[in-house]
């Protein structure tokens, strides 16, 4: 059963960069099933929609929760869709089956399904198929990289990398089979081969066509995937991409450069995907 809820959040336009602030109402549509064909355990399969009050034909943003492939769910996102929404932008903010319970390529395989989902499916909630925006943190910056860089989890839906018109992955990993990634973690995530390890790898597809791309860290993640990060956006310039942007928060932990978004209209994670989601998504 679907849960709506009504809600006033604070929002800003992001027309400019320093627009004024303003109260909009926006509605979530919570526990939509996004594998209608199956029913996996603790609700892996949903995704929580999060509607701008009178949204018609208005940019979507897509995230990827994170936790290792092993933890989180969207419910604990839920300051992603609230954030996104209440600067008018129609948000998916999707759950996806973790490991150990599936090991690679479950997890993409399930991105890719939401993804589909929203796709055929936003415009019911006011939102423009074709102006989608994906994110996410740590894990989910990895998929939502992997989802637009490896053609073959959408192909599985007659889609492509195509369909996304931005991407903003926010202290991810890109090189599963380096150092603080595969060789390091439980085998459950993506088992014990390296030619695995590569083959997962969003770094192994890079090309000049993607779509935009920004590249978010902070300087209180990890040594190893700070250095992912700068080689992701060399590595994208080398093969030929002329749209890849980088910025570092400063003075955030890993996990606080994500979970912070919500603390004020102005922080500074969230702020620089809104300027990028407005500048990919809203251009006509």
């Amino acid at each position: 059963m679907r849960t709506i809820f009504v809600v006033v959040a604070l929002a800003i336009s992001v027309s400019a960069p320093a627009a004024a602030a303003q109260t909009q109402k926006y509605t979530v549509v919570r526990d939509i099933d996004y594998v209608p064909q199956a029913d996996y355990a603790g609700g892996k399969d949903r995704l929580d929609v999060y509607v701008p009050d009178g949204a018609k034909n208005a940019p979507v943003i897509f995230s990827i929760h994170g936790g290792l492939l092993m933890a989180g769910d969207r419910r604990e996102d839920a300051f992603v869709g609230q954030r996104f929404a209440a600067a008018g932008y129609v948000t998916a903010v999707i759950s996806y089956r973790l490991s150990p319970h599936v090991s690679h390529p479950g997890h993409i395989e399930d991105t890719a399904a939401a993804f589909a989902w929203v796709k055929r499916n936003i415009a019911r909630h006011g939102g423009d198929p074709d102006r989608i925006l994906v994110t996410g943190h740590s894990a989910g910056a990895y998929l939502a990289m992997l989802l637009v860089a490896d053609p073959r989890w959408l192909a599985a839906h007659t889609l492509s990398p195509r369909d996304i018109k931005g991407v903003a992955p926010v202290s991810g990993f890109y090189w599963v089979d380096k150092p603080g990634v595969a060789p390091d973690r439980p085998k459950s995530v993506w088992g014990t081969d390296p030619k695995v390890w590569a083959d997962a790898s969003p770094s192994r597809y890079l090309r000049g066509d993607l779509p935009p791309i920004l590249i978010v860290d902070t300087d209180g993640d990890e040594r190893w995937r700070q250095q992912q990060a700068a080689d992701l956006a060399a590595a994208l310039r080398k093969a030929g991409h002329k749209d890849v942007a980088t910025h570092k928060v400063l003075g955030r932990t890993h996990m606080s450069v994500w979970t912070e978004m919500n603390d004020s209209p102005t922080e500074e994670t969230s702020t620089h995907i809104l300027r990028f989601a407005a500048r990919v998504l809203n251009a006509r």
